[in-house]
């Protein structure tokens, strides 16, 4: 499936692809900074490699969040790293119209999980034919995401990837149910497992979210064990003071290493 993506490396090598970077552009030196950082990793370990991070944030619990630079000025951004690390890019949309715009610099356009059921969103995505990333809603079983990749099928595209970033759990928690990545590529299609999201604690009192960092392996070692296509991993130099999710993205210098041994766990695996 990656093979429609330009610059993807390694996809020989049989290992997991990764999606990762910041959350949110927030300026050009956080951005080129990470995104330079993991190609290096990536090359190294050999695994297939899209930069990630999101021009904009439209889903904030409050209106006092940073939602981003400015739409232009940070897709500016996405369009240097694509340029001069030569890194294939996937980015959130939050409307049907934001699809056209997102475009024309990434190669797989990201759908929110909780757009994952709109009708105009699906096909706005599908109709640049462009790759089309569809987060499972935190509230939809598994299988139920096939009727979200026959709207794109529809649209004349059969370009899609599933991401299962966790299933709702009371009101702060989300559970990954592994059973998902094989129930989803059943559908057809290669699944990524989002490791941080999935760990977040959305809606606390004071409208920031929360999340468990500290378990970020713990997920991708089962999805990778699992068999995932794919994961999703958002990562900052420093997360202390990064402005959007900060609390539940890994430190940018942890990824080295947990990613050597996932993929040693990945080799394993292989192996059966």
């Amino acid at each position: 499936m990656l093979n429609t993506i330009p610059n993807v490396k390694h996809l020989k090598e049989n290992n997991f692809f990764l999606l990762a970077g910041p959350c949110v552009v927030e300026s050009l030196d956080i951005t080129m900074k990470t995104a330079e950082y993991l190609k290096k990793i990536s090359d190294n370990l050999k695994i297939p490699f899209v930069f990630k991070s999101s021009y904009r944030k439209a889903n904030r619990s409050r209106m006092d969040s940073f939602m981003g630079l400015g739409d232009q000025e940070a897709l500016k951004i996405l369009e240097k790293v694509k340029k001069e690390l030569e890194l294939p890019i996937v980015t959130d949309i939050h409307l049907p119209e934001e699809a056209k715009m997102a475009a024309q610099v990434a190669d797989i356009l990201q759908i929110p999980a909780f757009l994952c059921r709109q009708t105009d969103i699906l096909v706005a995505a599908a109709q640049t034919h462009k790759m089309v990333n569809i987060k499972k809603g935190q509230f939809l079983a598994p299988e139920a995401m096939q009727f979200a990749a026959q709207k794109i099928i529809d649209a004349g595209n059969r370009q899609i990837m599933f991401t299962e970033r966790g299933s709702s759990f009371g009101y702060h928690d989300l559970i990954v149910d592994m059973r998902s990545i094989p129930t989803m590529q059943a559908l057809g299609f290669p699944v990524i497992v989002d490791v941080t999201h999935s760990l977040q604690q959305p809606n606390t009192s004071s409208g920031v979210t929360g999340g468990r960092p500290d378990l970020i392996e713990t997920i991708a070692r089962a999805a990778v064990a699992v068999g995932t296509n794919g994961l999703f991993i958002e990562t900052h130099p420093d997360p202390k003071i990064a402005k959007s999710d900060g609390a539940n993205m890994l430190r940018l210098d942890l990824i080295n290493d947990m990613l050597t041994r996932l993929v040693a766990i990945r080799n394993v695996v292989n192996k059966f």
